[in-house]
């Protein structure tokens, strides 16, 4: 069967926000580029929290920014909140954030992707890097190299040849969903999981572990008592995240976000089920087949001990504040 093989100058794996600014970064700079995502309906898509900049993220995507980024020009005309956190201190540590329209945001992203020039979609499952073995002086000064990467293959077959490859593949490798001590294999909001690729980077002598996020729960606001929340506007005047954004062309009506406490009844379901937690989440690979065996490596001893440490520190931070409210 003939092998269908291209010729690229730089392959990204990924098309989160990581991948979207290393694509458009090359193509931008006149390398021909080509991103790969396992659907295109989840460019720049936010299956979490949608949105964009906080604490520590924000000075990241202004310096993006500073650099010719996208998001920040693209939160700008998306967002339906934006406010500076932490302005009651002082301006080293102001940061800030915006709440997106998450369909909206990820649709301008990938019609600024469509229309970038030398840079090329493929929805496409990436399954095996490409490289060969080479002498280390003619890699990379530094020892120890030996491989240089030629390209990439697909599920279907499809060979890309390419001076550098990127990897952004954020949180599909070989991704589950928990949900209490329900697994899903499955990629984020129900997307296809990436389950090739981790073992061509083992191959390669990569040394993988397992990273847990944390997802919020979606609810339907008609069933929310909104009474019992804070409502927190935006501010009054706008901060736009792109410096290149006009500043009067962002000061727009906002939506309200809504804040809500733990109490000590939440506190209780969550001490007498962290050991339940900590069972779906050691396991490091996903099993060939969903219904096998799921044992773990860490004894039940040490499981416990480390419930209790939070559980701990859960009420350590409750006496220093004096208060439920966390």
């Amino acid at each position: 069967m003939a092998q269908i093989t291209e010729k690229v100058d730089v392959c990204v794996i990924g098309a989160g926000h990581a991948g979207c600014e290393a694509a458009l970064a090359c193509a931008r700079m006149g390398l021909e580029t080509v991103i790969f995502t396992v659907s295109i309906e989840s460019i720049a898509l936010m299956p979490c929290n949608p949105n964009i900049g906080g604490s520590s993220k924000g000075h990241l995507v202004r310096e993006l920014d500073a650099l010719g980024g996208e998001m920040g020009k693209n939160i700008d005309h998306t967002f339906i909140q934006s406010k500076m956190l932490n302005a009651s201190k002082g301006p080293a540590v102001h940061s800030l954030r915006a709440q997106a329209d998450k369909a909206e945001y990820s649709r301008r992203m990938r019609q600024i992707l469509e229309n970038q020039e030398h840079l090329v979609i493929k929805q496409a499952e990436v399954c095996d890097l490409l490289w060969d073995d080479v002498n280390a002086d003619t890699v990379s000064e530094k020892a120890g190299a030996t491989k240089k990467i030629r390209g990439v293959r697909t599920f279907t077959g499809t060979v890309y040849e390419a001076k550098a490859v990127i990897l952004c593949t954020g949180t599909y490798l070989k991704a589950r969903c928990l949900c209490g001590e329900s697994i899903t294999y499955t990629g984020p909001n129900g997307l296809q999981a990436a389950n090739h690729l981790t073992d061509s980077l083992k191959e390669m002598g990569i040394e993988m572990r397992r990273f847990k996020t944390g997802t919020p729960a979606r609810m339907d606001k008609r069933s929310i008592d909104f009474s019992k929340m804070e409502e927190q506007f935006g501010d009054p005047r706008v901060v736009p995240f792109s410096f290149s954004t006009d500043p009067e062309s962002v000061q727009i009506d906002q939506d309200s976000c809504w804040l809500t406490y733990t109490n000590e009844k939440t506190h209780e379901i969550i001490r007498a089920n962290l050991l339940n937690g900590w069972k779906s989440v050691d396991k490091p690979d996903v099993p060939t087949n969903p219904s096998e065996d799921g044992t773990i490596s860490v004894s039940r001893a040490k499981l416990e001990g480390l419930r209790d440490d939070l559980a701990a520190a859960l009420n350590s931070v409750t006496r220093i504040l004096g208060t439920d409210k966390i």
